[in-house]
C-alpha cells in the first residue's frame, strides 16, 4: 500500500528568516529527496484543509486558541518566546498543519491498510495545552488524536515520538488520559529540560544520553513494543522528528537513516497487528537539510512496509 502525503497550502509561507532553523527550506529539501528517490511518483498526494477553532480546542485551552488568533499580526513579526514567532502567514500555516493531521485521520480511518505522512510546518509536539513554545503553536498530533477519539469514538490511540527533543507538549496534553499511550525517546538532558519524574502510567519515556548511536536507540525503544501490543491501539500516531540524525546540528545523538527506517517499519508491523495498518505520521524536527530529506525517505519506506536496511546501526 502506498503512503499518502498531506500538505498544507500555506506551510511554506511561515518564514522567520534565514537564521531560524525551522525554515521553508526543510520542505524543499524533503521534496528534493522524494524526487531523487522516486517516492514523489509512487506516493499519493493530498491537499489539507485548515483546522477550525473548535477542533483546535479539543487539545488546547479555548482562551489560548483565541489569544493566538487575536495576536496574529497583519505586518511584521511578533515573538511568543525566544524561539517561537508569528508572521502574518503563521496562523494560516499552523491551522493547515493541524488540519492536515485531522485530514489524515479521516483518510486512514475510512479504510484499512492506510498510512499517512503530513509534510507540514510549523511542528507541534512542544505546544502545551495553553502555551506555545519550541517553534510550535498548536500540537498538531495531539489535536489529531483528540479529533480521532471524538470523531471515531476511539478508546485507544498510541502516540510514538522519536524526535530528539522531548515532546513535552504532547505529554502535557495526554498525560493521565487513558485513551492515549505515549511512547517517546529523546536526548536527555536537552531542551526543553523536562522533569521526567512526574510521568503517569500512560507515558513511556526513554531518555538517551548524548552520543547514543543506533544500536543504543534500538535497544531502548524495543521496550515500547510490548506496551503497544498490550494496549491494542485502534490507531497509531507518529511524531516524526529527524533531529537525532548524526548530521543534525541541534543535538548530539548519532542516528542514521537506517535507524529511522527501522523504527518506522517496526511501528508499521505493530499497526498491521493491532489496528489494520492505520498510521498517521507528521513532521516534527530535523534541521540538517540533506539528512532531513534522506531520513524522511527512509521513514516513508519503513511505513510502506519496506523493512530492508541499507547499512549497519
Amino acid at each position: 500500500m502506498t503512503v499518502r502525503i498531506f500538505r498544507g497550502r500555506d506551510c511554506l509561507l511561515h518564514d522567520l528568516g534565514p537564521d531560524h532553523p525551522e525554515s521553508p527550506d526543510r520542505i524543499y529539501a524533503i521534496d528534493d529527496q522524494l524526487i531523487a528517490s522516486g517516492l514523489e511518483m509512487t506516493c499519493e498526494h493530498a491537499d489539507a484543509t485548515q483546522a477550525d477553532k473548535e477542533t483546535l480546542c479539543l487539545a488546547h485551552d479555548t482562551l489560548y486558541v483565541e489569544t493566538i488568533f487575536d495576536r496574529s499580526p497583519e505586518t511584521a513579526t511578533i515573538w511568543l518566546d525566544q524561539e517561537t514567532a508569528m508572521t502574518p502567514h503563521t496562523l494560516s500555516a499552523a491551522r493547515y498543519a493541524a488540519g492536515a493531521c485531522c485530514n489524515a485521520v479521516d483518510w486512514v480511518m475510512q479504510g484499512t491498510d492506510r498510512q499517512a505522512f503530513c509534510m507540514v510546518r510549523p511542528p507541534g509536539h512542544h505546544a502545551e495545552h495553553d502555551k506555545a513554545m519550541g517553534f510550535c503553536l498548536f500540537n498538531n498530533l495531539a489535536v489529531a488524536g483528540c479529533y480521532a477519539a471524538r470523531q471515531y469514538d476511539l478508546q485507544r490511540i498510541a502516540i510514538v515520538d522519536f524526535d530528539v527533543h522531548h515532546g513535552n507538549g504532547t505529554q502535557h496534553i495526554v498525560q493521565g488520559d487513558n485513551r492515549f499511550l505515549l511512547c517517546s525517546s529523546f536526548e536527555h538532558p536537552l531542551y526543553p529540560f523536562s522533569d521526567l519524574t512526574r510521568c503517569q502510567d500512560n507515558i513511556v519515556a526513554v531518555p538517551l544520553p548524548a552520543g547514543a548511536k543506533g544500536a543504543e536507540f534500538r535497544r531502548a525503544v524495543t521496550g515500547w513494543f510490548a506496551r503497544i501490543r498490550a494496549f491494542q491501539p485502534q490507531l497509531i500516531i507518529i511524531s516524526a522528528g529527524f533531529d537525532g540524525h548524526a548530521e543534525d546540528p541541534m543535538a548530539h545523538l548519532r542516528l542514521t537513516e537506517d535507524d529511522y527506517k527501522w523504527i518506522s517499519h517496526e511501528v508499521r508491523k505493530l499497526a498491521d497487528e493491532c489496528c489494520h495498518g492505520r498510521i498517521v505520521s507528521s513532521l516534527e524536527g530535523g534541521y540538517d537539510l540533506s539528512a532531513l530529506g534522506r531520513s524522511v525517505v527512509a521513514h516513508l519506506k519503513g511505513l510502506s512496509g519496506d523493512g530492508q536496511l541499507t547499512g549497519g546501526a
